[in-house]
């Protein structure tokens, strides 16, 4: 009876086709694409920023991610139609050194093949920035590496220097993302990233003694997707060969072996990774961490058999959960810092940004569609 069950249970999780994955995918841009149809128009929460900021910059990651599987000119259009408003250049100009302001940039770089002007025009301003920050320590901590101080900018930044190194065939913009990466890793209040459980400290103010309610240290879900993803983006820049994959390849592995067991029955993971405090559904550290899996399967470095129920479990739980109809996604932690930001979650809530979560959902979206194709 047990082995009909499972079978049973088994057949159930077959029956997602990829298809299937990409019409919920669709249905969640289209909401977002209507909702905000003018991608010009600024941010207006508790104060005016400008469209090329952090949190609508991931969003057009995603939607990237699904213009390469579900190719439409709309897609295109609507962010060229951005880029283009913003004048392909980092959100506060040339000078800035906040990796938040540099994430625009990696749509930019994806924008390349269909903007019909050389790359080194459309790119002028994103380069210029990020030389100026190689040669720019950081005056809080004297560090010309110093910049990644919480683990969200590994994602922000650190894929555009990657993406910079393969236009150019420039190494220097390889090596000092590594340098930054590693200082965030190993120096920042003695690394953010603990080796022996696989996770990412927010920032220096998470590292122990710090301690949820229940004594379990505070690994943020979204920040440790922010790096998982990070992780995958930046290897896709990058040869197997060199020695930068090879590193970050090793991290991967640990992260998520380490995810994996974090992973909730129900297909989530908690905004806390491994504590009680908060024990909820959040739907962008679940699809962040799809991504990173179902990646990693069809790369091979993670074995499917013990991989693929988990990446099974997470998608049938946000489509099960977390998508509504009309394609709004709820159980969405709002921006922050930590596991108590934007609380309480539900299924709802509007957060205060809609853009990320959207991106992060399309990321983990298109990823596991191309994993079932």
């Amino acid at each position: 009876m047990l082995l009909c069950v499972a079978a049973f249970a088994l057949a159930g999780m077959a029956q997602t086709t990829a298809e299937e994955v990409l019409g919920v995918a669709r249905r969640a841009n289209d909401y977002f694409m209507q909702r905000y149809e003018d991608p010009t128009v600024p941010t207006n929460w508790k104060r005016i920023r400008p469209s090329s900021l952090w949190t609508r910059a991931v969003y057009y990651e995603g939607l990237m991610a699904l213009q390469a599987i579900d190719p439409q000119q709309r897609y295109v259009d609507y962010a060229l139609k951005w880029a283009n408003f913003h004048q392909w250049t980092p959100r506060n100009g040339v000078n800035t050194c906040d990796a938040d302001d540099q994430c625009c940039g990696q749509t930019y770089v994806e924008l390349l093949p269909f903007a019909g002007k050389p790359d080194s025009e459309l790119l002028k301003n994103v380069r210029e920035n990020l030389d100026h920050q190689m040669v720019t320590p950081n005056p809080k901590n004297q560090s010309l590496y110093g910049w990644w101080t919480w683990i969200d900018a590994i994602q922000m930044a650190m894929p555009l220097y990657m993406q910079m190194y393969r236009l150019t065939g420039e190494a220097k913009y390889r090596d000092h993302a590594m340098k930054m990466y590693n200082w965030s890793r190993n120096t920042l209040a003695g690394g953010l990233f603990n080796v022996k459980e696989g996770l990412w400290w927010r920032d220096a103010d998470y590292v122990p003694p710090y301690k949820e309610p229940d004594g379990q240290n505070c690994y943020w879900s979204r920040g440790n997707g922010w790096v998982y993803a990070a992780l995958v983006r930046c290897m896709n820049e990058l040869s197997p060969k060199e020695k930068a994959y090879k590193q970050l390849k090793k991290d991967f592995l640990l992260m998520s072996e380490a995810l994996l067991k974090c992973q909730r029955e129900d297909g989530f993971w908690n905004p806390s990774l491994t504590s009680t405090n908060y024990a909820m559904k959040e739907t962008s550290g679940t699809a962040l961490f799809l991504y990173g899996m179902a990646w990693g399967i069809q790369k091979g470095f993670l074995k499917a058999d013990t991989y693929r129920p988990a990446c099974d479990r997470a998608w049938t739980a946000m489509v099960r959960d977390a998508v509504h109809p009309d394609g709004f996604l709820g159980w969405m932690q709002g921006t922050g810092k930590d596991p108590a930001a934007g609380q309480p979650l539900s299924y709802t809530r509007i957060p205060d940004f809609e853009d990320y979560g959207t991106g992060c959902f399309l990321l983990g979206a298109t990823e596991y569609c191309k994993l079932l194709k």
